[in-house]
């Protein structure tokens, strides 16, 4: 026999819905169930019968009703008289409500100890029972005295189910379920926190501190309160950006045999508002997740690479895939920067220690005396001992070349690699390339607006093209443009959009706090050769549109095989661009354009001018040193 409450009430023989009528009889099958087992009062089955005003003939009727539903129950459900009053017993029926209790009381445990994906399923399973509002079917004395605790506990669970999504990065479709359940419950702080947290992880920033303002009008309006302790440090991690981080799901054990107890967890935190690379953020899952019903072949090494210009996205791009396929890496999620904040190239030994560490390894090897790394050589042993047979993601990222990667692979193919790098590492055996180009038009504008605000950019859609455009599709500079709008409310976009339509000015307005344009496209110009470097500098102030390698020797008097040699240096380093070939068949160079304005800057600013000798002596000599 089943039981629903949470809903009509109702009682099931199988398949066969029992055939109940009137609220009163719905009614006394309503408390008998509500009473767990325990004998019911006359008294009370009477007041929530009729309320203050019972008729004079209630015993009888009670007894009626009782007689009626033994009747429509059969034999498997007993209704026994036990004075004062009467008692359900029903040995292995369900109730709706009972198996409601049991899931939530699961899932708040898994939430509890952080096992999200599993709370958010046994949650969702309890909220599924409800068939509309509990106990419709009763008198209203009934209902006024136990809707509104049960209501209480639909709403609860929904927000812990809400708590584990949200944990899970399902802020996207959760926006739309959680503006309604706002306005259905206005002054419930913690849903409106829910909401706040949403927006903001959808990049609508504006939108999330929007919904604090009303909430603080409506709690003032309605209940004379200020928000609560919650909803306000929402509100304060809107403003400092702590909203943006997803807590951290429950540790799982290591399969390595003699790996730590804990699995590591190195990855920064995913960006909130990543806009755009649906193409390769799917094609870079599917290399590191092996199809449905497919295994992966066991011996071919997972190592994918991401290149391209300064500020393009690559580590974005690699997070976001990482924090995607990390459920494929159970052994744990390794990240480090192999370059110093500066620019310049750490140290094998120094990533190696780093890494080391995380993987739990304490031997005397780490560190030589002094603190100083170990010997190279023995820290690629432990190195490739400790990843040996362990389901690792390592993500390297901002790699200077082969060489410095070469340590830092791990010998099997168990582990899979990520690296980001500015220069196309052709000599990484195994390894696949995903070249990330600037954005288009759409894309820009998609993620500008999702830094920025999506309806502060619908409003004034063409001043946003007019910055989209000016930012050349290169995410850096997009992010920067709607950091800057976003921090001044008061500026209408179409003022930025007049800032920025000055090429002589633009590098310099695209600057807002750590983020900078000219610091991060010239720490890539600080990377290269003189020779490079001259040769950019000369023709940024000359070339605007593409051109060849004759053109650009002309340009500086060398020889034109020189020439090539350079520019196909900086196509490498990705601070040139190959759109094609000519009718000549003679390939075709041009800038990015805000890579053009910053050389063009080092060169009017000073930068060291070489004659067309002088330039082709340095690159001979590059070469030969190279």
């Amino acid at each position: 026999m089943e039981f629903q409450l949470l809903g009509p009430v109702e009682a099931r023989a199988g398949t066969h819905r029992v055939a109940l009528s009137g609220s009163k009889v719905h009614t006394v099958l309503a408390v008998l169930l509500l009473a767990r087992g325990r004998v019911v009062g006359d008294g009370r089955l009477s007041s929530l019968l009729w309320g203050w005003d019972p008729p004079a003939t209630m015993n009888a009727q009670i007894y009626t009703y009782i007689s009626r539903l033994r009747k429509l129950l059969g034999p498997e459900v007993e209704l026994v008289r036990r004075q004062p009053g009467y008692q359900l017993v029903a040995e292995g029926a369900r109730v709706d409500l009972v198996e409601f209790e049991r899931l939530d009381r699961l899932g708040r445990v898994a939430l509890e100890e952080r096992r999200f994906a599993e709370a958010g399923e046994l949650l969702r399973r309890a909220l599924d029972l409800w068939q509309g509002p509990a106990l419709a079917n009763v008198t209203p004395h009934l209902a006024e005295a136990e809707l509104p605790q049960l209501e209480e506990s639909r709403v609860s669970a929904l927000e812990h189910r809400i708590e584990a999504d949200l944990a899970l990065a399902r802020h996207q479709r959760l926006v739309p379920e959680l503006t309604g359940l706002v306005v259905e419950f206005p002054v419930r702080e913690r849903l409106r926190a829910q909401l706040m947290t949403a927006l903001y992880r959808c990049g609508r920033q504006a939108e999330a501190l929007r919904a604090f303002h009303e909430g603080r009008q409506v709690l003032a309006e309605e209940l004379g309160v200020d928000p609560g302790t919650d909803l306000t440090a929402t509100y304060q991690a809107a403003l400092d950006g702590g909203l943006a981080r997803l807590p951290q799901p429950a540790r799982l054990a290591t399969s390595a045999p003699h790996g730590p107890a804990e699995m590591p967890v190195m990855l920064p935190p995913d960006l909130a508002d990543f806009t755009g690379r649906e193409t390769q953020f799917e094609e870079l899952c599917a290399q590191l997740t092996p199809a449905p019903g497919q295994e992966r072949p066991p011996f071919r090494p997972r190592r994918l690479l991401i290149t391209g210009m300064a500020g393009v996205g690559k580590s974005a791009l690699a997070v976001r895939v990482a924090h995607a396929v990390a459920g494929e890496f159970p052994d744990g999620l390794l990240h480090a920067r192999l370059r110093h904040d500066d620019g310049t190239v750490k140290d094998s030994s120094t990533v190696l220690t780093q890494l080391l560490r995380a993987l739990g390894e304490t031997s005397d090897e780490v560190l030589a005396p002094g603190g100083r790394p170990g010997r190279l050589d023995e820290l690629i042993r432990l190195y490739r001992t400790r990843t040996a047979g362990r389901k690792l993601l390592i993500l390297l990222d901002e790699a200077a070349n082969e060489l410095q990667l070469d340590a830092l692979l791990p010998a099997t193919a168990d582990a899979a690699v990520l690296v980001t790098s500015r220069s196309r590492l052709s000599a990484v055996p195994g390894s696949r390339t995903t070249a990330l180009e600037p954005m288009d038009s759409a894309e820009s504008l998609a993620l500008l607006a999702s830094v920025a605000g999506v309806s502060r950019v619908a409003v004034e859609t063409d001043a946003a093209r007019e910055i989209a455009a000016a930012c050349a599709g290169l995410p850096l500079a997009l992010r920067i443009a709607g950091t800057r709008l976003a921090s001044r409310p008061h500026w209408p976009v179409s003022r930025l959009a007049r800032r920025l339509a000055d090429p002589a000015a633009r590098v310099e307005e695209l600057k807002a706090g750590e983020l900078d344009l000219r610091r991060s496209l010239g720490s890539a110009l600080g990377r290269i050769t003189p020779a490079e470097r001259a040769l950019l500098t000369e023709l940024a102030v000359h070339r605007r549109t593409a051109f060849t390698a004759a053109a650009a020797a002309a340009r500086l008097a060398m020889p034109e095989a020189v020439a090539e040699e350079l520019l196909e240096r900086l196509v490498e380093r990705s601070l040139l661009e190959m759109p094609g070939i000519d009718s000549a068949g003679e390939p075709r160079y041009r800038f990015h354009e805000l890579v053009r304005l910053v050389a063009a800057g080092q060169r009017h600013r000073g930068g060291r001018r070489f004659a067309g000798s002088d330039l082709a002596g340095a690159a001979d000599r590059e070469s030969r040193v190279a």
